[in-house]
């Protein structure tokens, strides 16, 4: 499903738990094909800095992708209008990354009727990386997986 992920080329995609390494391999497999990103905050370097552009959602110019960080951590008012630009643009891809480890606790937002897919990453104790993977359609899980990585 991470591959998946990775060609996509339109769609949400919510990546939970601070989860950066993976976050910078789908955002460089994206910036590699050309994509142009505009990200509200970068929190690690990419491959291709030239295709990314520092700014806020509402730039009034248009790119192939969005990142949006830490949407989930802001108050509901706010929430509720980066919900309605998402729904706007729901033909660009958007990712959005939180830093806050969430998984059920996400079908209780908003978010999970507008998100394709949830990447929640967990560092396990004993040296265990852990990702669980869930495709939605319509607000429900229609699949999962889950990838375990020692470290």
């Amino acid at each position: 499903m991470l591959r998946e992920i990775a060609h996509l080329s339109k769609g949400v995609i919510l990546i939970t738990g601070d989860a950066k390494k993976i976050t910078r391999i789908f955002l460089n497999a994206w910036l590699s094909n050309g994509m142009t990103f505009l990200a509200e905050h970068l929190p690690f370097d990419v491959k291709y800095p030239g295709n990314v552009f520092i700014g806020s959602l509402n730039e009034g110019i248009e790119f192939d992708g969005y990142l949006i960080y830490n949407l989930l951590s802001r108050p509901k008012n706010e929430r509720a209008r980066v919900y309605e630009w998402i729904k706007e643009h729901s033909n660009k891809l958007i990712l959005i990354y939180e830093t806050k480890y969430m998984k059920d606790s996400v079908l209780r937002y908003g978010i999970k009727e507008l998100i394709n897919y949830l990447i929640a990453y967990k560092r396990e104790t004993l040296g265990f990386e852990r990702i669980d993977v869930y495709k939605f359609e319509e607000g429900r899980v229609v699949e999962k997986k889950t990838y375990v990585r020692r470290s």
